[in-house]
């Protein structure tokens, strides 16, 4: 059968051109191939398709009618061949990431939001997660980590700005209690903290001014795992809250919470999305990374 559409597919050729030099320049083929090739389709069906001078060839009655017939079909069969082919360049699949919710909600969302409105084939699962996850293991495409805590054996891509922490609370409770001056004053309030996955750890609270660093473990009534909590207990008034700059700062404009000990505050380095070094980047992957590069 494959014989036979060649056949055809050469008659194709030979008519449409007009020439049998032509057409086998066209097909790659040589001259008495080409035919050949034809004399043996006629052959086979029994029935002139060719009419040759020295100076042309045009299609007999039969040979046009199979012109029309044929010429369309396998105009149709190379679009949708042209179709499969960009359809296996086309970015695709499914690309998953592990990360903390504020590097979900703050760096992915904005940044791969668009790209998802441009290639609807590319899909992004992610996970939200505070642990320190093994990706390989766990089989994720790629994670985000805080700069200063990517693994030297990835490779690291610089996808946020540098970072700085903010300490805040209602202005309600500030009218209860009086507002820290050191880092250590914060032991003596009530804090919102922040348990980690690890071994149920609590987050310590980091800070640095003028060479001297405080890491203090501060209490509280109240402990969650993610930041988005945090942030309500603290309008709440509820106690001191340590959050990422950017998640408090319209609520510090509109006098929501008040900050204190920001001359403690220290910036440090923002987010980075890394995977193994040997992973086969597919098109999709490779979107994703260029999409959320830092530009700064």
């Amino acid at each position: 059968m494959t014989e036979n559409y060649n056949d055809l597919l050469a008659f194709v050729a030979v008519a449409r051109e007009g020439s049998f030099t032509k057409a086998a320049k066209q097909m790659g083929v040589s001259q008495s191939a080409l035919s050949h090739t034809i004399r043996a389709l006629e052959t086979r069906l029994g029935i002139r398709l060719l009419t040759r001078t020295t100076r042309s060839v045009s299609p007999t009655d039969a040979g046009q009618r199979l012109l029309q017939t044929l010429a369309p079909r396998f105009e149709e069969i190379d679009i949708e061949l042209a179709a499969l082919t960009e359809l296996r360049d086309k970015p695709a699949g499914t690309i998953r990431i592990t990360c903390a919710e504020h590097a979900a909600n703050g760096v992915l969302w904005p940044k791969l939001a668009p790209l998802l409105a441009q290639y609807p084939d590319i899909k992004i699962d992610i996970n939200v997660d505070y642990g320190m996850t093994n990706i390989v293991e766990q089989r994720y495409d790629a994670g985000v980590r805080l700069g200063d805590q990517v693994e030297k054996d990835m490779i690291a891509v610089r996808i946020g700005a540098d970072m700085r922490m903010a300490v805040v609370a209602a202005p309600s409770y500030f009218a209860r209690r009086a507002k820290p001056l050191t880092p250590r004053d914060l032991q003596d309030h009530n804090c919102i903290n922040l348990r980690l996955p690890t071994h149920g750890n609590l987050l310590v609270w980091d800070f640095e001014k003028d060479g001297d660093a405080v890491n203090v473990r501060v209490d509280g009534q109240w402990v969650f795992n993610s930041s988005t909590p945090r942030v309500r207990a603290a309008l709440a008034g509820h106690g001191v809250a340590y959050l990422p700059e950017d998640m408090v700062a319209e609520h510090i404009a509109q006098g929501a919470l008040v900050r204190v000990l920001q001359d403690w505050c220290q910036t440090f380095p923002g987010y980075h999305l890394y995977f193994p070094s040997r992973r086969q980047s597919s098109p999709a992957f490779q979107l994703v990374v260029d999409a959320l590069r830092h530009q700064g």
